[in-house]
């Protein structure tokens, strides 16, 4: 299993708001906004993500992506973690597990 990428992840109650104040904070509009469930900036490297109503918890967590969604899912039990089942977004398969301390880690793969 490769990690690809590493991203921040925040849960906000308002979408849109959360998007104005990081503009006026970063001086840059987001790189990507899906309705209410979703948007992302990119700066310095590095991504934030904030996530509406498709959120896979209250608790700000990260997200991994890796190019093998089935074996980032076993390593999670091998580890002695719960990782939930896989599921379908409307870009990607992903599925959350509990890391320690209670925060999410969500392991996703982009749709083939």
């Amino acid at each position: 299993m490769e990690i690809q990428s590493l991203t921040t992840l925040l849960p906000v109650d308002d979408l849109a708001a959360a998007v104005a104040f990081f503009e006026g904070l970063f001086g840059r509009e987001p790189t990507f906004v899906d309705g209410d469930r979703w948007a992302q900036f990119d700066l310095a490297g590095r991504r934030l993500a904030l996530a509406g109503r498709d959120r896979p918890s209250v608790r700000a967590g990260i997200m991994v992506k890796v190019d093998d969604l089935e074996a980032a899912r076993r390593r999670v039990g091998e580890l002695g973690f719960e990782a939930g089942e896989i599921e379908e977004g409307p870009h990607e398969r992903r599925f959350t597990a509990a890391g320690p301390g209670g925060w999410p880690v969500v392991c996703y793969a982009a749709k083939a």
